[in-house]
Protein backbone atom coordinates (compact mmCIF):
# COMPACT_ATOMS: atom_id res chain seq x y z
CA UNK A 1 0.00 0.00 0.00
CA UNK A 2 1.59 3.35 -0.88
CA UNK A 3 0.22 5.11 1.87
CA UNK A 4 2.03 2.78 4.19
CA UNK A 5 4.76 3.56 2.33
CA UNK A 6 4.70 7.05 3.21
CA UNK A 7 3.36 6.70 6.75
CA UNK A 8 6.36 5.18 8.33
CA UNK A 9 9.32 7.94 6.89
CA UNK A 10 6.57 10.07 8.06
CA UNK A 11 6.64 8.80 11.93
CA UNK A 12 10.23 9.27 11.83
CA UNK A 13 10.22 12.67 10.47
CA UNK A 14 7.54 13.21 12.91
CA UNK A 15 9.48 11.66 15.93
CA UNK A 16 12.47 14.34 15.01
CA UNK A 17 10.41 17.45 15.09
CA UNK A 18 8.98 15.81 18.86
CA UNK A 19 12.54 15.89 19.83
CA UNK A 20 13.42 19.71 19.35
CA UNK A 21 17.29 19.21 19.96
CA UNK A 22 17.29 16.31 18.06
CA UNK A 23 15.50 18.16 15.00
CA UNK A 24 18.73 17.87 12.94
CA UNK A 25 20.25 15.36 14.12
CA UNK A 26 22.22 12.81 11.95
CA UNK A 27 20.37 9.08 12.15
CA UNK A 28 23.40 7.66 14.36
CA UNK A 29 22.97 10.58 16.81
CA UNK A 30 19.13 10.54 17.04
CA UNK A 31 19.60 6.48 17.44
CA UNK A 32 22.05 7.16 20.29
CA UNK A 33 19.68 9.94 21.82
CA UNK A 34 16.14 7.59 21.66
CA UNK A 35 18.84 4.81 23.18
CA UNK A 36 20.16 7.36 26.17
CA UNK A 37 16.74 8.40 26.57
CA UNK A 38 16.07 4.40 26.92
CA UNK A 39 19.04 3.87 29.25
CA UNK A 40 17.71 6.89 31.82
CA UNK A 41 14.06 5.57 31.67
CA UNK A 42 14.92 2.25 32.77
CA UNK A 43 14.03 0.81 29.32
CA UNK A 44 17.14 -1.82 29.58
CA UNK A 45 16.33 -3.03 32.86
CA UNK A 46 13.89 -5.57 30.51
CA UNK A 47 14.67 -4.59 26.76
CA UNK A 48 17.75 -5.16 24.53
CA UNK A 49 18.06 -3.72 21.71
CA UNK A 50 19.11 -7.10 19.40
CA UNK A 51 17.71 -10.30 20.57
CA UNK A 52 19.99 -12.34 23.34
CA UNK A 53 20.66 -15.41 24.97
CA UNK A 54 18.97 -17.26 27.70
CA UNK A 55 19.66 -15.20 31.02
CA UNK A 56 22.12 -16.78 33.86
CA UNK A 57 19.37 -18.58 35.45
CA UNK A 58 18.12 -20.41 31.99
CA UNK A 59 15.18 -18.48 31.55
CA UNK A 60 14.22 -16.46 28.71
CA UNK A 61 14.60 -12.38 28.82
CA UNK A 62 12.43 -10.56 30.72
CA UNK A 63 10.99 -8.70 27.64
CA UNK A 64 11.41 -8.53 24.11
CA UNK A 65 14.45 -6.70 22.05
CA UNK A 66 13.28 -3.82 19.88
CA UNK A 67 14.61 -5.31 16.95
CA UNK A 68 12.37 -8.35 17.35
CA UNK A 69 9.35 -5.62 18.23
CA UNK A 70 10.48 -3.96 15.13
CA UNK A 71 10.15 -6.83 12.67
CA UNK A 72 6.95 -7.85 14.25
CA UNK A 73 5.40 -4.50 13.94
CA UNK A 74 6.81 -3.26 10.78
CA UNK A 75 3.50 -3.82 8.62
CA UNK A 76 1.19 -2.47 11.29
CA UNK A 77 -0.56 0.69 10.77
CA UNK A 78 -1.86 0.80 14.16
CA UNK A 79 1.39 0.06 16.15
CA UNK A 80 2.55 2.95 16.93
CA UNK A 81 -0.66 4.20 18.86
CA UNK A 82 -0.93 0.68 20.62
CA UNK A 83 2.89 0.53 21.30
CA UNK A 84 2.61 4.09 22.91
CA UNK A 85 -0.32 3.20 25.11
CA UNK A 86 1.73 -0.21 26.10
CA UNK A 87 4.53 1.95 27.17
CA UNK A 88 2.44 4.22 29.12
CA UNK A 89 0.04 2.12 30.36
CA UNK A 90 1.77 -1.53 31.16
CA UNK A 91 0.51 -4.57 29.20
CA UNK A 92 -2.26 -6.79 29.71
CA UNK A 93 -1.80 -9.98 31.32
CA UNK A 94 -4.16 -11.85 29.07
CA UNK A 95 -2.64 -10.80 25.98
CA UNK A 96 0.87 -12.30 25.91
CA UNK A 97 1.73 -12.52 22.52
CA UNK A 98 5.03 -12.71 23.57
CA UNK A 99 4.64 -16.39 25.36
CA UNK A 100 7.24 -18.41 24.82
CA UNK A 101 9.75 -16.43 23.78
CA UNK A 102 10.37 -14.06 27.18
CA UNK A 103 9.55 -14.54 31.20
CA UNK A 104 6.15 -14.09 32.19
CA UNK A 105 6.45 -10.67 33.24
CA UNK A 106 4.21 -8.32 31.93
CA UNK A 107 5.54 -4.65 30.96
CA UNK A 108 4.70 -2.48 34.18
CA UNK A 109 2.73 1.43 33.64
CA UNK A 110 5.64 3.43 32.83
CA UNK A 111 3.54 7.17 33.02
CA UNK A 112 5.71 7.87 35.79
CA UNK A 113 8.98 7.79 34.14
CA UNK A 114 8.21 8.56 30.76
CA UNK A 115 6.27 11.35 29.20
CA UNK A 116 3.67 10.63 26.41
CA UNK A 117 5.83 12.58 24.14
CA UNK A 118 9.11 10.89 24.72
CA UNK A 119 7.17 7.52 24.91
CA UNK A 120 5.99 8.45 20.83
CA UNK A 121 9.77 9.22 20.14
CA UNK A 122 11.03 5.82 21.20
CA UNK A 123 8.37 4.01 20.10
CA UNK A 124 8.74 5.27 16.58
CA UNK A 125 12.36 4.88 16.92
CA UNK A 126 12.03 1.47 17.74
CA UNK A 127 9.67 0.79 14.65
CA UNK A 128 12.25 1.92 12.22
CA UNK A 129 15.00 -0.15 13.59
CA UNK A 130 14.82 -2.23 10.78
CA UNK A 131 12.93 -1.73 7.21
Amino acid sequence: DERMSVRLPLLALLSLTLAAPLARATPAEYGEAMFRLATERGCLACHALQPGPKRADGLPPIAPAWVEIAKRYRDDPAAHERLTRTVMGGSNAAARHWAGKVSAANMPPNASVVSEREARALVNWILVLVP
